[in-house]
């Protein structure tokens, strides 16, 4: 589980920020949107607010790039292009069978080089006192060199700089170098990052190319999303009665007109009221969002994994937004987390829904981009967890809300056409 981020020099991001899901056991509110372990307390569940361009989808890529360079993939790191430096900073502080882990690197984009990366552990005892234990310092500029491994702590100096350590060593010939790399590989590998914008229906269709229990899960969700579907199904082509000129037709949705999977996805059945119909040609953008959504959502919650999703309401009802985050939260998951971005307010709801630590903001102004959580309010700034939350976002006391001058470009426009045609006369 994912229990911090830090980036500075990123994307959007030029100064330091950080994105917490620690969760305040002072506030005993919605126990069951904590998972507790060993004396460490995770949220389960975190929605990001904001207007948009504000740097919501850029907290997402800190993520991704996160993800890609501990596996060890391009990492698409890019600087502020409001800086005159080159080197990206990122951190993540997470929790990995029971343990908790922090690991920073330093990436200097224009010269392609991991310039600085630290791994630790943090042990905390019955009185919530931690300590930080280093497995791994590698600092190029000030030459600094740790390492719990002694006989790698001699060669960091020398090895190439274009990746981690992790991946330019032999590690299998050191005993936490090789351990701390299986829990880098282990936590990245359990990260989805999904825009429901463009969303992928290819996972869902080879989860359902599978007849397991998994694949059952996923059915039941697209039913109960979808009031009036009996079922939904991966059939044989055989199957499949197409009116004449059907087989051509293509979906609305962009990301589903590929042509190698059209094939796949015209095997992807719903069924109303006993008539088998292909999904991708008669549901509506919603219904093929939720069957996209679903296999990532169940894949999560059955296998403890971390479903990051950037608008997550685009396109879906919001009681179903609303059912998907209550599935995260319930006491019932033990090991799944779900991070998101959304525009619906109708989620901010602390009331009965969201302790205050749950709920997080990115604004943007000339000064820069800030990323804060709504527990950042005290109760002398009037939010408590009675407060109405939505109404104080609406009126902009709790700020990253979009304050468009829209009729102004109306006006403009009925100014520009009624130029128009007095000039035509």
């Amino acid at each position: 589980m994912i229990i911090e981020i830090r980036a500075k020099n990123c994307y959007a991001f030029e100064d330091d920020i950080t994105f917490s899901m620690k969760a305040d056991m002072r506030n005993k509110k919605f126990g069951a949107n904590v998972h507790k372990e060993n004396n460490f307390n995770v949220l389960k569940t975190v929605g990001i607010y904001g207007p948009n361009n504000a740097g919501k989808t850029c907290l997402i890529k800190c993520i991704r790039a996160i993800r890609n360079v501990l596996l060890n993939k391009k990492n698409g790191l890019m600087p502020n292009i409001f800086t005159d430096s080159d080197v990206c900073e990122l951190g993540v502080t997470f929790m990995a069978s029971g343990r908790k882990f922090s690991y920073d690197f330093k990436y200097d984009a224009e010269k392609e080089e991991y310039i600085y990366e630290s791994f630790s552990e943090i042990f905390k005892d019955q009185y919530n006192n931690e300590k930080e234990v280093c497995w791994l310092k590698k600092d190029t500029v000030s030459e600094i060199y740790e390492c719990i491994d002694e006989s790698v702590q001699n060669m960091i100096s020398v090895v190439s700089k274009n990746n981690l350590l992790c991946y330019v060593v032999d590690t299998s010939k050191f005993e936490y170098i090789n351990e701390m790399k299986q829990i880098l590989v282990g936590f990245a590998e359990k990260i989805d990052i999904i825009n429901m914008n463009n969303i992928p229906m290819q996972h869902t269709i080879e989860l359902m190319k599978n007849k397991n229990q998994l694949q059952q899960k996923v059915v039941e969700f697209i039913k109960n999303a979808d009031l009036y579907m009996d079922n939904f199904e991966y059939v044989d082509m055989d199957k499949i009665q197409l009116k004449t000129g059907e087989g051509d037709e293509k979906p609305d949705e962009k990301v589903l007109d590929i042509p190698e999977n059209i094939m796949d996805q015209i095997r992807l059945v719903s069924t109303y009221k006993g008539v088998h119909v292909p999904s991708m040609m008669f549901d509506s953008t919603g219904t093929k969002k939720i069957a996209a959504i679903a296999s990532y959502v169940i894949e999560a919650l059955e296998q403890g994994r971390i479903l990051v999703v950037d608008e997550l309401d685009s396109s879906i009802h919001f009681k179903l937004t609303r059912a998907i985050v209550a599935m995260f939260n319930n006491e019932l998951n033990t090991s799944a987390q779900m991070i998101f971005t959304v525009h619906d307010i109708n989620l901010m709801d602390c009331k009965r829904m969201f302790r205050k630590e749950q709920i997080w903001f990115v604004h943007k102004d000339e000064e820069g981009v800030y990323v804060y959580s709504l527990a950042d309010f005290t109760a002398q700034q009037g939010v408590r967890d009675t407060t109405d939350v939505m109404e104080k976002y609406r009126k902009g006391a709790l700020g990253a809300l979009p304050d468009p001058e829209l009729i102004n470009s109306l006006l403009s426009i009925k100014s520009g056409v009624k130029g128009d045609d007095a000039d035509a006369k």
